[in-house]
C-alpha cells in the first residue's frame, strides 16, 4: 500500500463515523428481499455505463500520477480504468444479480426428538471491510457482492487510486440510494493515510469482518494488527509442473498462458518445474514459446544450458527466484528428477495459492492432486482458472488462502455466517 504522512486524530474519528453509519445501514439491508438488492445492483451496472466518462477522466489522474513517480507497468495496469474495463465491470455485476440469493438458504435442518424444528439459516455478516491496492475494479466487485448478500461494505483502496475510486463510489452511492437502499450501505473510507487503516482495523464491534487484497506486506500488517476479525487472502506464488507424461503442445499452451495471459495478477504462474525425463525435448519449445511472449526465465543449470544451446538469454536463477511473486513477465523454472520431487519444490515454495500439473498419466494426477495443500489444483489447465468468475460465482471478494470459514476464490456463500432458528410449540426444557 502506499505510504502516507501519518492523519490526524480527527481522521480517525472519521472512520469511526463511517463505521456507525455502515452498522445502521446493514441493519436495514439484512431484512430486504432478493428483489431489492437485485434492483439496486441492477441501478449500478447502467450508472457505470453511463457515468464511465467520469470515472475514465478520474482515473486518468490517479495513472499520470502513477507514472510520474515511476511506477512499475504491472501496478499501472492494475490501476487503469478504460471504457472496456468499465463495461465488463458492469457485466460482472449483471452476472452477480443473476446469481442464487445466499440470504436465507437452509443450511441444514431437522427434527429433533422432542419436536423441536431446527434450521441452520444463511444470514449476511453485517459490515465488511476491503483494504486493498491498487485495482479500482475491486471497489465495485468488493461493493456488489457485500449488496448481493445483504452487506454494508466499507472500501478503503489505496491513495493510487484514491480519485477513480471516489468517483466510482460516488456512482455506487447513487444508483443504490436512487434504488431505495440506504446510500450508507456503500462507503468510501475517509483518508489516505495509514491512520484511517488503522482506525478501520481496530472497528471491533462495528465491522464485522475486514478482508485485506494486496501484496505481502499489506495482508502480514492487516492480519497481525487488527483486532477485526479477519478472512486472510494470499499472495500467489503458482506453479506449473510439466510431468514426463505431458502432451508438450499442451504443457506449452498451458505454461504460456499461466505465465503471460495476464502476468499482474495473483494467478499468474511464477515457477514453471519440469520433469527430466521430457527436458530435452520440452525446454528448447517452452524457452522460445515465453521469449515470444516477452516472457524472461529465471533458470537453473539446465534451462541456462538450454537457453545457450537455442541462443536464448536465460538469467541464472537464485534461492529468492523461487519465492518470489513477480507479478511480471519474469518466470522462475528447474528441471526435476521426479514428481515426487517437484512436490516436495512446490510445498516448500508455494504461497498455497494454484498449482497446475500436465500430465497424459491419471495416475501421476490423482497423486499430484492428492499431495497439494493450495486453495485450487489444475489438471491440463492454466492457473489462470482460479477465480470467482471462471469457477462461476460472479465477482469474487478474494481469493482465501487461509483455511477457516473460506478458501478460494470467496463468492457470495463465504460473505454470509448462520443463525440457527428453533421452532418449537411451547417447548421447554427439563
Amino acid at each position: 500500500m502506499s505510504r502516507a504522512p501519518e492523519q490526524t486524530a480527527p481522521e480517525a474519528a472519521d472512520v469511526i463515523a463511517a463505521a456507525r453509519r455502515a452498522k445502521a445501514a446493514a441493519a436495514l439491508l439484512a431484512p430486504l428481499p432478493r428483489t431489492a438488492r437485485d434492483a439496486a445492483l441492477t441501478a449500478v451496472a447502467d450508472a457505470l455505463l453511463a457515468r464511465s466518462a467520469e470515472v475514465v477522466e478520474a482515473n486518468a489522474a490517479d495513472i499520470e500520477r502513477a507514472r510520474a513517480a515511476g511506477t512499475p507497468a504491472a501496478i499501472v495496469d492494475r490501476l487503469t480504468l478504460t471504457p472496456e474495463r468499465i463495461a465488463a465491470i458492469a457485466a460482472d455485476v449483471r452476472d452477480v444479480v443473476a446469481l442464487p440469493d445466499p440470504v436465507g438458504e437452509v443450511v441444514r435442518g431437522s427434527t429433533l426428538p422432542n419436536g423441536l424444528e431446527l434450521r441452520q439459516v444463511r444470514v449476511p455478516l453485517g459490515v465488511v471491510g476491503i483494504v486493498y491496492e491498487a485495482r479500482p475494479n475491486v471497489t465495485v466487485d468488493a461493493a456488489a457482492l457485500c449488496l448481493k448478500s445483504g452487506n454494508a461494505v466499507l472500501l478503503r483502496g489505496s491513495s493510487s487510486a484514491y480519485a477513480s475510486n471516489t468517483a466510482l463510489v460516488a456512482v455506487l452511492r447513487d444508483a443504490v440510494a436512487g434504488a431505495g437502499l440506504p446510500a450508507d450501505a456503500v462507503q468510501l473510507v475517509p483518508g489516505e493515510g495509514r491512520a484511517s487503516v488503522h482506525a478501520l482495523m481496530r472497528a471491533r464491534g462495528l465491522v464485522d469482518v475486514l478482508i485485506p487484497r494486496g501484496g505481502a506486506s499489506l495482508i502480514r500488517t492487516v492480519v497481525t494488527e487488527s483486532t477485526v476479525p479477519v478472512i486472510e487472502t494470499g499472495v500467489g506464488n503458482c506453479h506449473v509442473y510439466v510431468d514426463e507424461l505431458a502432451d508438450l503442445d499442451m504443457a506449452v499452451d498451458i505454461l504460456v498462458n499461466s505465465k503471460a495471459q495476464r502476468p499482474s495478477v495473483c494467478n499468474a504462474a511464477e515457477t514453471v518445474l519440469v520433469h527430466a525425463g521430457i527436458a530435452d525435448r520440452f525446454l528448447p519449445r517452452a524457452l522460445a514459446a515465453l521469449t515470444d511472449a516477452g516472457v524472461t526465465v529465471h533458470g537453473d543449470d539446465a534451462w541456462q544450458k538450454a537457453g545457450q544451446d537455442a541462443g536464448t538469454p536465460v538469467v541464472p536463477a537464485t534461492e529468492a527466484d523461487w519465492e518470489t511473486e513477480y507479478l511480471s513477465y519474469d518466470i522462475a523454472a528447474a528441471v526435476v528428477p521426479s514428481l515426487d520431487a517437484a512436490v516436495e519444490h512446490i510445498r516448500r515454495w508455494t504461497s498455497g495459492h494454484t498449482e497446475a500439473i500436465v500430465t497424459r498419466d491419471t495416475a501421476a494426477a490423482r497423486r499430484f492432486v492428492a499431495r497439494m495443500d493450495s486453495t485450487a489444483v489444475m489438471v491440463n489447465a492454466s492457473t489462470r482458472f482460479t477465480d470467482g468468475g471462471q469457477f462461476g460465482f460472479g465477482a469474487e471478494i478474494g481469493i482465501s488462502t487461509q483455511k477457516l470459514h473460506a478458501r478460494g476464490p470467496m463468492g457470495l456463500p463465504e460473505l454470509t455466517s448462520t443463525t440457527y432458528v428453533v421452532t418449537g410449540d411451547g417447548h421447554t426444557r427439563e
